[in-house]
């Protein structure tokens, strides 16, 4: 099992050196240009021992961009860990980032707006006094 320092160390590298699929998905998502809604890149999901390609906090949506070399089982269980946290993690394969970016962008939109907003307040503001 990892340490944090070693997970942030990772995320950090991962941040630094992105795959050419990251890069262009990161371009579709970064600004809130997609549905005005904030995406991180390489976000450390601590309790799963997770590193998440990207990841908007405000709805609990992750996103994986795998390439070949993925492991299917660990995949699923990883996925599993992450859902018991209240993620939804959707992936997509690199060769669908390259050849189909608005189709990637617009399953993502999809999946968004099905999911509630974790920050949305239950009561009404308080004045200040």
């Amino acid at each position: 099992m990892a340490t944090e320092a070693e997970l942030l160390k990772r995320a950090h590298e991962m941040r630094r050196n992105p795959t050419e699929p990251e890069k262009r998905l990161w371009r579709a998502l970064s600004n809130s240009q997609l549905d005005g809604l904030k995406f991180r890149r390489q976000h450390v999901v601590f309790e799963a021992q997770a590193i998440l390609d990207f990841f908007c906090p405000a709805i609990g949506l992750g996103i994986e961009v795998d390439g070949d070399t993925h492991d299917l089982p660990y995949d699923a269980r990883r996925d599993a860990r992450l859902a018991a946290l209240g993620f939804r993690i959707i992936r997509f394969g690199n060769s669908d980032v390259i050849s189909n970016l608005a189709g990637v962008a617009e399953v993502i939109s999809t999946t968004a707006s099905s999911l509630p907003n974790r920050w949305q307040r239950t009561s009404p503001p308080q004045p200040l006094p």
